[in-house]
């Protein structure tokens, strides 16, 4: 039988007994450490295993994650403790989900803190675009199937991921192409075809999706004027022309062990830019290797001083990523049904024997563009089931920065460090 994928989904229930889960209500929603911590560690160790490290590599690890805690709200057994400790879960599992309650409602309420923004700065003549940012959940499931009612209710009511019903046993080309069709909305059309044409088919029961969409501009813009061809050492070796932005501000700045930290704030000031750009040419392998989720977190907050910023302009949209075997490869096996007769997914829905659910596959799909103005980007996460037997500084001269050389970077929620969008840039051409 063929592969199936699944579209990302989160929930989970804890050790409470099946029928007795507690929705995460929004007095809880509170704090995003835990989910900030997950997303963050995750994201990470699959950048290293998506792409080459020569190569420009984008991934969304928030959208990564949010599928993957939604399936994680169906898994029992031991398929349960292994994604747990693969994803970096806490032990208590509705801390789990309220955490990624409260990061969810966080960034719901960056968009609306920057729309009021722009509002009251229309009034005095001042720039008025506000950042966007949606996040979207949903879970595509056959007509029909008995999911259990405790997991659809803890999906819809924490994620706002509520059951479509599709006939993929009837036409699945047909369910394919409403799935992507949604995606292709919730993402103002940056993210096509995020199932391919082999993705689901008549055994495909489930289907969990994330979408993530931003488009943000710059809390002060780059002027076109200032931005022209300057060398970039490409692939850490010969140096190149490429399109450089430059701009003098304040900026978040910090120096650390072989690297360096420059943070650049969107609208609003609670999603930023962050950039890591080693001090060696041809350092870009060593900080991939050397970097924690606790680097990250602390590179949220640097102080604030001047510096003289050059930065690429560059445009990243990967090709698909299926990211089963980075994630069996970490040790999340048993989702997969590796071995076979492994996979426990009962808290999704009724697992028998000879017809039970697994992950056929996680499939990924990334864009983003960065200029003058600001920067745009989109991201989705399907997992698809099918049963296994048939996935602060004073005046002074401003500090120069060039980033002239491969760099990683992330788009940040700074209140809580989560990386929405974590890459590389070796080539910015």
């Amino acid at each position: 039988m063929h592969r199936r994928h699944f579209v990302k989904l989160i929930a989970a229930m804890g050790s409470l007994p099946l029928f007795d889960l507690p929705v995460a209500q929004a007095a809880d929603a509170r704090n995003p450490v835990s989910a900030a911590r997950a997303v963050n560690a995750l994201g990470l160790e699959l950048l290293s295993k998506a792409h080459s490290g020569r190569a420009n590599s984008l991934l969304s690890p928030y959208s990564i994650q949010a599928a993957l805690a939604m399936t994680f709200a169906g898994a029992a057994g031991d398929t349960r403790s292994e994604m747990a400790r693969v994803l970096h879960y806490p032990g208590e599992e509705a801390e789990l989900h309220q955490s990624f309650a409260a990061l969810q409602q966080a960034l719901a309420a960056v968009a609306k803190k920057t729309a009021e923004r722009a509002e009251d700065a229309r009034k005095y003549g001042g720039p008025s675009e506000p950042l966007t940012l949606t996040v979207a959940n949903r879970l595509f499931g056959q007509k029909g199937y008995a999911f259990r009612q405790p997991f659809l209710a803890l999906t819809r009511d924490t994620y706002g991921a509520p059951l479509q019903p599709l006939d993929f046993v009837g036409n699945a080309p047909a369910a394919r192409l409403a799935i992507n069709a949604w995606v292709d909305a919730q993402t103002r059309q940056r993210i096509h075809d995020l199932i391919p044409p082999e993705g689901i088919d008549c055994d495909t029961r489930l289907v969990l999706v994330n979408a993530i969409y931003l488009k943000a501009p710059w809390e002060q813009e780059f002027s076109e004027h200032a931005t022209r061809p300057r060398p970039f050492h490409v692939n850490g070796g010969a140096l190149q022309d490429v399109p450089t932005m430059e701009r003098q501000a304040r900026f978040g700045y910090a120096e650390r062990d072989g690297y360096r930290v420059v943070t650049i704030p969107y609208s609003g000031g609670d999603v930023q830019f962050l950039i890591l750009l080693p001090d060696q040419v041809n350092g870009l392998a060593a900080l991939e290797k050397r970097l924690t989720p606790k680097d990250l977190t602390a590179a949220a907050t640097p102080a604030v001083t001047d510096v003289k910023l050059q930065l690429p302009k560059f445009k990243l949209e990967p090709p698909l990523l299926r990211l089963s075997e980075a994630l069996v490869g970490l040790g999340m096996k048993s989702a997969f049904d590796k071995p076979v007769g492994s996979a426990n997914f009962d808290r999704m829905a009724p697992r028998q024997r000879g017809d039970y659910l697994k992950i056929s596959e996680v499939f990924h799909k990334t864009f983003l563009a960065l200029d003058e103005k600001g920067t745009e980007s989109a991201a989705a996460t399907a997992v698809v089931m099918m049963p296994a037997a048939s996935m602060v500084g004073g005046k002074s001269e401003p500090i120069e920065v060039r980033v002239d050389r491969p760099f990683l970077f992330a788009i940040q929620h700074r209140p809580s460090g989560t990386c929405l969008f974590l890459g590389r840039v070796t080539n910015p051409l």
